[in-house]
């Protein structure tokens, strides 16, 4: 019944030690020998996204930037892109000055920062991936951004969404990725509109999709999939909205997913 899966990468198919379990590597393995199509829906950046793929064996386009960016490994082909639009990420820009918020441009998949800090090292670390310090961040965000992202207290970035939805919510796609994460994309750098996409792509319909995720960010991919999965450690208003809940990340619920609906053991 079901022939795309949709898997977010953080606290759902890594465990707390940023980890895939033997088990569900198995399962994702016997899942593909079915004919399935697998690939990872995630907030990092693509050349995070594809090192992970990498050393599962996937080879299909990967739902990246939380939508804005889907990317075939293969061959580097970009089949789906949205930009923030300039005169929000100049406006993001103003705000985390004035807030004295953490702010985070991607560029041609890179990342960039105004100067270096405890956050971006760990984000760094996190996601494996160098940064670049310039100075000139303005300048930076003149170029088209595939996303903004803020880090900092969660109650300061639960203030500062509801405050940068009123000033750009019809054009852009403000959402929590982690509880302090906070992440600016374009209104159509969505995991449910690229998992939309790539359903057309390999010609099968949304009702032949599961999506799997623990966020707030994995919102409307679960609702608009076939099957919406939410794993046991998501957050309450994701579990609210998806149609099967399962094990958590600790858990192997990934692999508990492909068990009961593809493999049905």
């Amino acid at each position: 019944m079901y022939k795309l899966i949709a898997i977010d990468l953080d606290d759902t198919l890594l465990n707390d030690d940023n980890e895939i379990s033997s088990a569900t590597k198995e399962a994702l393995v016997a899942a593909a020998e079915q004919g399935v199509i697998l690939t990872l829906a995630t907030g990092r950046m693509y050349a995070s996204a594809a090192a992970i793929a990498a050393g599962l064996g996937l080879a299909v386009p990967l739902i990246t930037y939380q939508g804005a960016l889907v990317k075939h490994p293969q061959d580097g082909a970009v089949l789906y892109q949205r930009d923030v639009p300039n005169d929000v990420a100049a406006g993001v820009y103003e705000y985390c000055k004035s807030h004295g918020l953490h702010l985070q441009a991607y560029v041609n998949d890179q990342l960039y920062v105004a100067e270096e800090n405890d956050k971006v090292i760990s984000y760094s670390l996190l996601s494996k991936i160098p940064y670049i310090v310039e100075p000139d961040f303005a300048a930076i965000l003149q170029q088209p951004q595939t996303k903004l992202l803020m880090i900092d207290d969660p109650d300061r970035l639960d203030i500062a969404a509801l405050e940068l939805n009123k000033l750009f919510g019809d054009k852009a796609h403000i959402t929590k990725s982690k509880p302090h994460f906070l992440e600016v994309m374009h209104a159509e750098g969505t995991k449910g509109s690229a998992l939309k996409f790539l359903a057309n792509y390999f010609g099968c319909s949304i009702e032949e999709t599961i999506a799997i995720g623990d966020s707030w960010n994995d919102h409307d991919m679960v609702e608009v999939a076939g099957l919406g999965v939410a794993v046991a450690n998501a957050v309450d208003a994701l579990k609210t909205v998806a149609d099967y809940i399962t094990a958590s990340n600790n858990e192997d619920g990934v692999k508990q997913v492909i068990d009961r609906f593809i493999l049905n053991s």
